[in-house]
């Protein structure tokens, strides 16, 4: 199963339109995103994707009650978990918060066979104890190439996906 790890994408609709198509087209299962997706507006370009979507507030809300209120009605297959999420999938217990220090608190515990973060717009990925930890950077492209992970969760391996030059601009 191969899952996509997103974050920051702060209402960027053409970067995440972007990691969107590359999701469908590269038989992506699963989108976590991890925080400060901002606008209700951008739900509908999650939903365009072919699988379920996770989702999580990061600093930057938006409209809470809008987007809160919009998954799992107006938008079935997006999950909405609050400031804290965790699924199973894949064979792997998967935690996601938007901020790099209480994910490696969460990895440190070892309950979580991947723990991911996004926040701080920096890509990482990192053994903590027996946990995986994953920011895959910004979707945004403000601070540096705009990007996303795929973890593929039979071996653990994380592919960083760059938009731009791995998707190219639509």
């Amino acid at each position: 199963m191969r899952i996509a790890i997103i974050s920051d994408t702060h209402d960027h609709i053409l970067n995440l339109r972007g990691a969107v198509k590359y999701c469908n087209a590269f038989s992506v299962s699963m989108i976590i995103h991890c925080g400060d997706l901002i606008s209700p507006f951008m739900l509908d370009e999650l939903a365009r994707f072919s699988g379920a979507v996770h989702l999580i507030y990061g600093n930057n809300v938006g409209d809470q009650h809008v987007i809160s209120q919009s998954c799992g009605l107006r938008f079935p297959t997006i999950s909405h978990h609050g400031i804290l999420g965790a699924v199973e999938a894949g064979g792997l217990k998967i935690a996601f918060t938007h901020y790099p220090q209480m994910a490696r608190g969460i990895a440190c515990q070892g309950m979580f066979d991947v723990v991911c973060c996004g926040h701080n717009h920096r890509y990482l990925v990192e053994k903590v104890g027996d946990s995986l930890l994953i920011n895959p950077g910004e979707l945004l492209g403000k601070d540096g190439q705009p990007g996303f992970c795929i973890l593929q969760c039979e071996t653990k391996e994380v592919e960083r996906v760059e938009i731009g030059s791995a998707i190219g601009d639509d």
